[in-house]
């Protein structure tokens, strides 16, 4: 997670630094002033070079935000008439980070989005009607409401949005982080679960930890993380620990029940989604108070 690169570039110049770092080296259509995922001056400069081999899972259904990536997803229950969802992070809300304790709900907003084919091509610009709901406190989700529904985005541009799995994914499952942002596609597996992920003023729930394989750069916050035998998203990037900090933006640390430390440099993160289907009803109307819905609320 990074704090805002027009804010990062204003910090620098106040220094008298002569040059920009990797660390804030922005990618393509990168907004000023909008929040970005970690990122190197090596990776950036070839976005495109180290795309994974695409077999099952592909581009299609992943969007591509000003500054973030995301995916257009549904629930198990949800039906085609429903409007459309896109998936993205908390700190990837145009209106800046939530702050901790924070919820969002119905907040108007006309956001476009880029959306991918199966080779990455964007072949549509999507609109937001409003943001169904966003927070960083326990997850780091940003949920928009869309202006068309899966039936329309099907019959238009032939693509099927992306399915939440509403189950606690499991250590060693093969997933695939897909960013619209950069054409890219990771691939690794769930190392294993974190009791507490904090970073910053942020404290994030059951986090999932990657295997070192996925080695997510700048733009790739928002991504879908999908499972690479049921194509099914179980969670979505948001972190990881640049220059072995502890606890600090940038730079999370792990905490376990009895409140032990480990910082793990290099190693990034996601968030875990099973749990947002239960706090949607019919229409695919956020329903904080619905039975199994643990989503944190306003």
């Amino acid at each position: 997670m990074r704090k805002p690169l027009g804010a990062a570039l204003l910090a620098l110049a106040i220094a008298g630094a002569g040059a920009v770092p990797a660390a804030a080296a922005p990618g393509p259509a990168t907004a000023a002033g909008t929040a970005t995922h970690r990122t190197s001056a090596a990776s950036a400069a070839s976005p495109a070079s180290a795309t994974a081999s695409i077999q099952a899972v592909d581009f299609a259904g992943t969007v591509a935000l000003s500054n973030c990536s995301g995916s257009v997803v549904r629930f198990p229950k949800s039906v085609d008439s429903d409007p459309a969802l896109v998936l993205s992070n908390g700190h990837c809300l145009e209106t800046g980070f939530p702050k901790a304790g924070q919820v969002i709900v119905g907040q108007s907003s006309s956001r476009t989005f880029g959306l991918l084919n199966s080779s990455g091509s964007t072949v549509a610009t999507l609109r937001a009607g409003k943001v169904a709901y966003s927070t960083m406190t326990d997850t780091d989700i940003t949920i928009y409401q869309l202006t068309v529904s899966y039936a329309q985005i099907r019959s238009s541009y032939g693509i099927e949005a992306l399915t939440l799995a509403d189950t606690h994914p499991v250590a060693g499952t093969a997933i695939k982080v897909v960013s619209g942002y950069w054409k890219r596609i990771y691939s690794c597996a769930i190392d294993g679960f974190v009791h507490r992920l904090k970073e910053g003023d942020w404290t994030w729930k059951d986090s999932v930890r990657y295997t070192s394989a996925c080695d997510t750069i700048g733009g790739t916050s928002g991504s879908p993380v999908v499972d690479s035998a049921t194509g099914k998203v179980v969670a979505v990037n948001n972190t990881g620990n640049e220059s072995g900090g502890s606890c600090t933006v940038n730079n999370p640390c792990e905490v376990d029940e009895n409140g032990k430390v480990t910082v793990r440099k290099g190693i990034n993160y996601a968030e875990q989604t099973y749990q947002i289907p239960a706090c949607f009803g019919a229409g695919n109307q956020l329903d904080l108070s619905a039975s199994g819905c643990l989503l944190p609320k306003p």
